[in-house]
């Protein structure tokens, strides 16, 4: 099915049900709306990543668990756009799909939930399903002790550990009215985030110009900028969620990135940085950070 539905066609607007989910899927149907006058609706699919909320993220399959299922609904016909979080999004895409917008980022940083870091006591137990944030925090609290955190953002909020911390998205906070359960936002520079951390990406199926006409009209440029860079960064290394890697583009352009050896208590790790302002050079820049990030977590 092409863009020969008409430009006053409903879009329909494929989503995982999470609160999360559905509610920066209804951000984004709210702006096409706005941008296009065309109606949109919510077509929820579960995930394998959603189903199996029990298993550890490292366990599982790497990027890929939180959006399969979403873009089969696009690529066999019962949506015509995907919602995803962009972290989520594997940089070796479906050749059947399109990323037509990259929404405005929001707060791309980590935060803690529960104590400050300075606060958390000799020993303190942080909750995390996150390899490259348990990498960061060990890297600056080596006497943290660390356990596995899943499930939705309200089910995380109820797991804090006692006199401990649970780290969250700031964007996923934001997204559902609850940054006044933060107790502190982390550094960027140190605490790097996931690649595409507070950005939401709509995927199309190939071909489709009316839909890719719609997503067009709500992409941030500077966002995408900024995430591609970091994809960049990403494909390289070819590391998926489960693994201790990080890249963040800042407004300046400034690129850093985080590297670490494998999880573990002692684990080595590379932050590095870049001017990436220029577009034309930025992802040339980020793959060669990759590749000397990789050498000198070698020892090379």
């Amino acid at each position: 099915m092409t863009g020969s539905r008409g430009d006053t066609a409903v879009i329909r607007i494929a989503t995982r049900p999470s609160p999360q989910a559905r509610t920066q899927a209804q951000v984004v149907a709210d702006a096409i709306s706005t941008a296009t006058s065309r109606p949109c609706e919510l077509v929820f699919v579960e995930s394998t990543g959603d189903l199996r909320a029990d298993v550890p993220l490292h366990q599982m399959a790497g990027q890929g668990i939180f959006i399969k299922e979403v873009q089969r609904a696009v690529l066999d016909g019962r949506a015509d756009v995907a919602v995803h979080s962009a972290k989520d999004l594997p940089t070796a895409g479906d050749p059947g799909l399109v990323i037509g917008a990259w929404c405005v980022r929001r707060d791309p940083r980590d935060a803690l939930v529960g104590a400050r870091l300075g606060d958390l006591g000799a020993g303190a137990t942080v909750a995390t399903g996150s390899a490259r944030r348990r990498a960061q925090l060990r890297a600056a609290r080596p006497d943290l002790s660390f356990t596995e955190l899943r499930g939705n953002i309200g089910t995380r909020l109820e797991r804090i550990p006692d006199r401990g911390a649970i780290v969250m998205a700031t964007a996923a906070l934001e997204i559902l009215g609850l940054t006044d359960r933060i107790a502190e936002v982390l550094d960027p520079t140190t605490f790097v985030p996931m690649v595409g951390q507070g950005c939401v990406a709509v995927e199309h199926r190939f071909g489709d110009t009316a839909a890719g006409e719609a997503l067009g009209a709500i992409d941030d440029a500077a966002t995408r900028h900024a995430v591609q860079t970091e994809r960049a960064f990403l494909a390289v290394l070819g590391s998926g969620c489960s693994l201790p890697v990080g890249a963040y583009v800042d407004p300046s352009g400034t690129l850093t990135t985080f590297l670490a050896e494998a999880d573990a208590p002692k684990a080595r790790s590379v932050v590095m940085q870049a001017d990436v302002s220029d577009p034309d050079t930025a992802r040339l820049v980020a793959a060669e950070l990759a590749r000397v990030s990789r050498r000198e977590l070698a020892g090379r």
